[in-house]
């Protein structure tokens, strides 16, 4: 089938967990469909990276996003019903393009990830799947409420109600929704009733790729934090590590490490360096390295939906994880068995003193939690979800 494919960013390197997911997804479809990417980019520096994605992509081409605080984003979002997030993807160069593809080939489906690429799209005849990667209007929810600019708070709950607003119509206006778990699924049915056929279609993880990492543990007890930080809960959550989840960990096991890694870390994040027992890396290039040095992953999110890729990577690499119950949320993990859950400060804490602290129970939960995801996670069992939804959802257009 010929798919048009739209993303908010380009599938390569694989920096985020969106593009890890595009990606991946794009190799192993390769040689079932005729997939044509069409991706925002950041910086013209990006281009170098489409020559990658042409192996897996009858054709591919990039637009250069504007920067998320630019004057006309702004305004944009405080005079039109368009939320801050919406108005950043919003192209009238992007519109034309997808407009003239549409007109000049004949598609089977148009793939959107994210709701926000939603308004770009013209009216069309082409079925729409939508893929919601998270909710973003819950994560957006968590961190107004939890802000601490109450001057402002007033206009971030307004663009929150907008985000919302959008998000839940665009729901209500594919012809197919793709979550990453059945709790998000059920999150979107509660708002959106019966109507539209969900799926879900999980998040996966790279098996041969991670299964090759060699542990290399250094001689103090480390803990590592992995995450995005242009994703505002991975912001929360290690603020939470830092500042109430650490110094409790510090006082039962002094010496203990903690390695924060994470592509585009802000100022306050890097400032976390200057504690002796803290080191923060933003220029990692293979994650790996940072797996094989640890002797347990902390994950305390608390906000945002989806499947998150550092516990899959983690379970992968046969790191221990000790993480919050919204962390592992639609992985099916049996706690105890393959991670250690826990939702507040304390029981976070006491918990990773508990994994660092005992040989055995790491172990177990290394091996139990790698043979959960190479069983259920792998790409090539997710691709094949994704290409049956693109199978029933092309079989409908023919018709």
């Amino acid at each position: 089938m010929k798919i048009l494919m739209l993303t908010p960013y380009l599938p390569y390197p694989l920096l985020s967990g969106g593009q890890i997911r595009t990606y991946n997804l794009l190799k192993n479809l390769k040689d079932k469909h005729e997939i044509t990417l069409f991706a925002y980019i950041r910086r013209e520096s990006e281009r170098k990276y489409v020559k990658e994605l042409e192996k897996y992509c009858k054709k591919v081409l990039v637009f250069k996003r504007r920067p998320a605080w630019n004057l006309r984003n702004i305004l944009g979002s405080a005079f039109s019903s368009y939320p801050f997030l919406v108005t950043i993807y919003l192209s009238r160069r992007f519109q034309e393009a997808i407009r003239r593809e549409l007109n000049e080939t004949s598609y089977n489906l148009i793939h959107a990830e994210t709701f926000y690429m939603m308004p770009n799209i013209p009216k069309t005849q082409v079925p729409i799947i939508l893929v919601e990667q998270t909710i973003e209007y819950l994560a957006y929810q968590t961190y107004v409420w939890q802000t601490w600019l109450w001057p402002i708070k007033p206009f971030l709950y307004l663009d929150v109600w907008k985000i919302r607003r959008w998000e839940t119509a665009y729901w209500r206006t594919a012809n197919r929704l793709i979550t990453m778990s059945n709790e998000d699924k059920r999150a979107i049915q509660l708002e959106v009733g019966s109507g539209v056929p969900i799926d879900v279609v999980a998040n996966g993880v790279d098996i041969g790729f991670f299964s090759k990492t060699k542990k290399e543990f250094p001689k103090e007890p480390t803990v590592l934090f992995v995450g995005t930080f242009k994703w505002l809960p991975n912001i929360d959550a290690v603020e939470f590590l830092v500042e109430e989840i650490w110094p409790q960990v510090l006082e039962k096991l002094s010496k203990a490490k903690l390695l924060i890694v994470g592509f585009s870390p802000s100022k306050k994040i890097l400032e976390y360096g200057k504690y002796p027992s803290i080191t923060v890396r933003g220029d990692i290039e293979d994650i790996r390295l940072a797996y094989s040095q640890a002797d347990v992953l902390l994950a305390p999110i608390r906000s945002g939906k989806g499947t998150r890729y550092k516990v899959l990577e983690a379970m992968a690499t046969g790191t221990p994880i000790v993480a919050t119950s919204l962390a592992v949320e639609g992985i099916g993990v049996d706690p105890n068995s393959h991670v250690l859950v826990g939702d507040t400060a304390e029981e976070l804490a006491s918990l990773t003193v508990k994994a660092l602290t005992d040989d055995r129970l790491r172990e177990t939960l290394a091996k139990n939690s790698k043979a959960l995801v190479e069983k259920k996670f792998n790409w090539a069992t997710i691709s094949y979800e994704l290409d049956r939804v693109y199978s029933e959802v092309g079989k409908t257009n023919r018709s």
